[in-house]
């Protein structure tokens, strides 16, 4: 079994769910709940539930919150390996999820801001291995060396790299070159639809990831109710899998992560991209009918 390495962020997720409609510089009822998060250790998460070995590099806060995270990685089999910050506090990020389920995200990332490339253990980097780097590591300015560190490590250790793209907005904000610039020698990308405009300016997700595999050798599109596409640029046609059935929605949250998850498994062990389109789309369809973006301990 290929073990995997995710280095990336650690959240506290505080997901307000409204009941009505926002009452705008007003009150609205709503259900609070606080849950683990951060895409790359909901993706460590998420593999290690699956049966992967999987390791996560991250920093957390030397507060009760970043004690509990580290606590909830292991509960999961994770082998975490979280550097504690004496002066910052473990991220938390509030998620507001409207009365129809849509979700914005305020994040504050704490002590994920300060992962260095000294706080990378050289002993995970090792040929056979597979190296996941969360998007958020790499557009967060104070962890970008250290992403970029974790992504030279594995290159010449023989590892295979996968990133994510993280999320639209700030993507955009550091923008398309710089990222597939510093994303180029990754094997796969994982992108949405909207991470996928923004890097090639096209509505159609089959053409983004046509243009996309000029930097990558094979690029995952989730598609939301609409499944996933696969494509390498020796096809004439992208591979696809519809979504799962989902017999009632609870919370969105994380289900990008899990996807990402489901699919890696499959696809490291060599089976075919349909097999783990399929499995993306069956853990994310899992993580959206449970409450935050982690697996149920």
């Amino acid at each position: 079994m290929t073990r995997v390495v995710v280095v990336g962020d650690l959240m506290t997720d505080a997901v307000a769910r409204a009941r009505y409609p926002l009452a705008r510089a007003s009150d609205t009822p709503a259900v609070v709940t606080m849950h683990g998060g951060g895409s790359g250790a909901n993706i460590a998460s998420w593999l290690a539930v699956e049966g992967a070995e999987v390791a996560f590099v991250g920093r957390r806060g030397a507060d009760i919150t970043g004690r509990n995270r580290d606590m909830e990685l292991m509960g999961y089999g994770v082998d975490a390996r979280l550097v504690m910050d004496p002066e910052r506090p473990t991220g938390t990020c509030v998620v507001l999820v409207t009365h129809k389920g849509e979700r914005t995200l305020l994040s504050d990332p704490g002590a994920n801001a300060a992962l260095s490339p000294e706080d990378l253990p050289r002993d995970l980097f090792s040929q056979g291995g597979h190296l996941h780097v969360s998007g958020y590591t790499l557009l967060n300015e104070g962890s970008r060396d250290a992403g970029l560190a974790a992504i030279d490590h594995a290159r010449r250790a023989g590892m295979s790299i996968s990133v994510d793209c993280a999320s639209a907005a700030p993507l955009e904000r550091t923008g398309a070159e710089p990222f597939l610039e510093w994303t180029g020698s990754a094997k796969l990308l994982f992108a949405n639809d909207a991470q996928a405009k923004v890097l090639t300016g096209r509505d159609d997700p089959a053409s983004a990831a046509k243009v996309l595999t000029a930097w990558f050798p094979q690029v995952v599109i989730k598609l939301g109710a609409e499944g996933a596409l696969w494509y390498t640029n020796n096809r004439p046609e992208p591979v696809r899998a519809p979504a799962d059935h989902i017999e009632r929605s609870v919370d969105g949250t994380g289900a990008g992560d899990a996807f990402t998850a489901g699919f890696l498994q499959p696809w490291l062990e060599g089976k075919q991209p349909a097999d783990a389109l399929a499995a993306g789309n069956a853990l994310a369809a899992k993580a959206i009918s449970n409450l935050g973006a982690r697996p149920r301990l």
